[in-house]
């Protein structure tokens, strides 16, 4: 199960216990029940504190917890946590161990403080095993767990356990139910969320306090809107520079955050979006940059005297002498009837996530385009069949790519082709239909699973008629970044810059948080 070079580096790790745990498996009679008795096993073998019991009685079978010995088991893992999710069981152990979260104290506070929610205080994340964005919502709820002895968590691998995903009707990942032990069927939230996204979600009176503490807040020198690679790397630019900077931000890392391989970041071979991310959070940590997460802003004023406003969904208001907007963008919507109603229910977006819950299965790749190619290719290794629909007369993604996708004998492609609605049961899709726009006749294709991959959308809605936009609606700039107000600049891809790059976005950012100084000491 665990290599010898694994086991070491457990054995390492397993030193940081501060008090025993204990693992406790709850088995039946199926060769995924004796990986996972074999892994506990290995574990327990790894350290002295660790014990290992056989004899659980959890419903969802393989499964096993980890306890404080003496303690009823509130981390649990049904299935075998490899993978991505190694990591989370890792943690799991070092921190229902007693050893600390990397958690920022007040946050740990605020969990110790959590209620039970009035829907149950027990939690179970459906995950697969390749989803690069189910470890962040595992590790959250295991770290939330491990502190807060009114909270359970359970992750479960959706690919063992088909009957559950099928039951519930899971057709995204991660998707976390909430309720109470062996009764978690009410849907708390689906995709990426962060530790501190769902402290606020449990924490009833999070919003009141956020806005107290922002309003509270001196006046920047500059205020960044958008944690993007842009944002970060204009807010380091304006940290080294000694101005008082801070960054407003939904979700840092942004759009990054759901790319999965990065293979064009000069001086880097390769990597992946998280990897990034995690990266540019550490680098601009390194700074005295307010970062002010988990917050929206929702309007843009120019004041009496020449500074800038900028209010909050909470209602909280920031004022800075200069403000740079990199909201970044978001995935593009087809806007056809059942989009909505499906999300999460056959139409997705992410094929690396969402791909394994297709398996076998027949699905639709909307968009021809690199990201539309990459998506078909990808899952035809895993589906039954993949038709791309492209609403041109030819494919749009580079050469070597469609010579690829031509290749797969599972894949077809459709041209020349308008998606006009997803057909679904109520609670599922079943097909999609389209027009043929040669002959303007409607035709249906049965299939289980849509992924739309038709590009992205500036998040620029909130600064309509406060700023000029392009008719795409992106922040119409200058060759420094300057916008239609004195004092606002933006970069990244929410503006009219011509190629949306990752490693753009970061150049950009550094352009207009020179600008950005520049117009400080001019006035």
């Amino acid at each position: 199960m665990l290599d010898a070079n694994i086991k070491q580096q457990l054995k390492t790790y397993l030193q940081m216990l501060r008090h025993p745990i204990e693992l406790v498996a709850s088995l039946d009679n199926s060769e995924k029940a004796r990986d996972v008795e074999q892994l506990v096993q290995e574990i327990g073998e790894c350290s002295d504190k660790v014990s290992v019991r056989l004899d659980g009685n959890y419903d969802l079978r393989p499964s096993f917890s980890i306890a404080k010995q003496g303690e009823e088991g509130r981390v649990r893992f049904a299935g075998l946590p490899m993978g991505h999710e190694f990591t989370s069981l890792l943690l799991g152990l070092l921190h229902v161990g007693g050893h600390p979260p990397k958690v920022e104290a007040d946050v740990i506070e605020q969990i110790k403080g959590l209620q039970a929610p009035a829907g149950g205080a027990h939690f179970e994340t459906v995950i697969s095993l390749s989803c690069h964005n189910c470890p962040d919502v595992v590790q959250a709820f295991n770290t939330i767990s491990a502190l807060n002895p009114a909270f359970s968590h359970t992750m479960i691998d959706g690919g063992m356990f088909q009957p559950l995903v099928e039951q519930r009707k899971v057709m995204a990942v991660p998707t976390v139910f909430q309720g109470t032990q062996g009764n978690s069927t009410e849907t708390f939230g689906s995709g990426r969320m962060t530790l501190e996204e769902i402290v606020a979600k449990l924490d009833s009176g999070a919003a009141e306090k956020d806005a107290a503490k922002m309003n509270a807040k001196g006046e920047f020198d500059v205020l960044i809107v958008g944690g993007g690679p842009a944002g970060a790397s204009a807010a380091i630019y304006a940290a080294r520079k000694g101005v008082a900077t801070g960054i407003v931000t939904e979700k840092f890392g942004g759009q990054v955050l759901d790319t999965l391989g990065i293979e064009n970041f000069i001086s880097v071979k390769e990597t992946e979006g998280p990897k990034l991310v995690a990266a540019l959070e550490q680098h601009v940590k390194e700074y005295d940059i307010d970062v002010m997460a988990l917050q929206r802003a929702k309007a843009l004023n120019k004041l009496d005297d020449g500074k800038v406003e900028v209010v909050l969904e909470n209602g909280a208001k920031l004022v800075s002498k200069t403000v740079i907007l990199s909201t970044g963008a978001r995935w593009r919507e087809m806007n056809v009837p059942g989009e909505t109603e499906y999300r999460n229910k056959g139409v997705a977006y992410c094929p690396h996530c969402d791909g394994p819950l297709y398996k076998g299965k027949r699905v639709a790749v909307i968009g021809g385009g690199n990201s539309g190619v990459e998506a078909a290719i990808d899952l035809a290794g895993i589906v039954k069949e993949v038709t791309l629909f492209e609403f041109d007369t030819k494919l749009k993604a580079d050469a070597v790519l469609q010579k690829k996708l031509y290749s797969l004998p599972n894949v077809k492609v459709i041209m020349n082709a308008l998606t006009t609605e997803v057909n679904g049961d109520g609670s599922k899709v079943y097909g999609l239909s389209y027009k043929d726009r040669a002959t303007d006749e409607v035709k249906q294709v049965e299939l289980e699973g849509i992924f739309v991959q038709i590009g992205l959308l500036p998040n620029t809605d909130w600064l309509k008629g406060t700023l000029e936009l392009s008719k795409h609606g992106e922040i119409v700039v200058d060759h420094k970044g300057h916008t239609s107000m004195e004092g606002v600049f933006a970069a990244g891809d929410c503006t009219t810059a011509p190629y949306k790059q990752i490693i753009i976005a970061m150049g950009e950012g550094a352009n207009v948080s020179l600008a950005a100084f520049d117009h400080l000491i001019r006035q």
